[in-house]
């Protein structure tokens, strides 16, 4: 399970009750930050999840909406030593203006507090743990390096008790063994192989998180069965043409991505001051009825679902 927590849903520039592009996946120890639009760490502070463990940063593309965020919040991280080191993910275009940006205006040739590590993005797999795997794919957005991102738990093998019980595996660290599929030979001498008390291999939860992008085309491979899809909806079909020309998804474009790709549920962000919130839904609703318009410091729990029969 991830948990996904929106801190800033609007498009381009702030509006009252939206700020910009900025979100939190959490998952075990990890708490990443994806984007940091002006004014996020007081997002973060409003949000009461706090700086702690807030050390890796994934920025979808270079646009200043997206990371203008990063100087305040060096800031506050060098003051109150929230975290000892930073990792600043991006494509060579987007960490190139985020050099400039941190080292040129916030630091002007000081030392750091916070240890700095730009790391260039090149698709395919980023982080990956016994738990789960962290992966970028690219995304089209007016011209620059862009990047959706992946959040997949890994697989694993249920434990059964109930045959364990029957096989005459004691509750305990015995057990654990097992799950850690490792064999154990039990006071009898009986042997016990982790075949025999682990069920069937399940896949884990699986997340997408898109930014800003002007074509879905290519997307679904990396997006097909998602338990959940965050992506952004800048415009109406209303004004497809406009959203073509600055590079932006409608939100009827985004829900018939969902569609295809048989997604658990779609959660739009990116939403311009132009349009009321319930007329993005109804646009998106009336292609993929799994919608949630996201607003501000909404959270949201990202759990495994059962995919259609016939789908991976």
């Amino acid at each position: 399970m991830f948990e996904f927590i929106f801190l800033g849903t609007s498009a381009s520039a702030p509006s009252v009750h939206r700020g910009l592009s900025a979100h939190i996946v959490s998952f075990r120890e990890y708490r990443i930050l994806i984007d940091c639009g002006e004014g996020t760490q007081r997002q973060i502070l409003r949000s009461g999840i706090g700086f702690r463990r807030l050390n890796r940063i994934l920025i979808t593309h270079g646009h200043l909406d997206h990371i203008l965020g990063l100087a305040g919040l060096l800031s506050t991280f060098a003051r109150w030593e929230a975290v000892e080191e930073l990792q600043i993910w991006g494509s060579a275009w987007a960490l190139e203006r985020i050099h400039d940006l941190l080292f040129g205006v916030v630091l002007r040739g000081a030392r750091s507090a916070v240890e700095i590590e730009l790391i260039p993005i090149e698709p395919g797999v980023l982080m990956k743990d016994d738990h789960f795997q962290l992966s970028a794919f690219p995304v089209e957005h007016r011209g620059h390096g862009a990047f959706g991102f992946a959040f997949e738990q890994t697989a694993h093998r249920p434990f059964l008790p109930q045959r364990a019980t029957e096989l005459g595996v004691p509750v305990g660290p015995v057990r654990r063994e097992l799950v850690r599929g490792q064999s154990v030979k039990l006071s009898d001498g009986t042997v016990i192989e982790p075949e025999q008390v682990l069920g069937p291999a399940r896949r884990g939860a699986r997340l997408i998180h898109v930014g800003d992008c002007g074509n879905t085309e290519g997307l679904l491979e990396h997006i097909a069965g998602a338990d959940g899809l965050v992506i952004e909806a800048t415009y109406l079909e209303s004004e497809a043409e406009m959203a073509k020309n600055f590079g932006h998804l409608t939100a009827r474009r985004a829900a018939e991505l969902a569609k295809q790709a048989e997604v658990g549920h779609l959660y739009l962000t990116h939403i311009s001051r132009r349009y009321r919130e319930k007329d993005v839904r109804r646009e998106a609703e009336a292609i993929f009825p799994n919608v949630t318009v996201a607003r501000d410091f909404d959270r949201f729990q990202i759990r495994r679902h059962t995919l259609p029969q016939g789908s991976g």
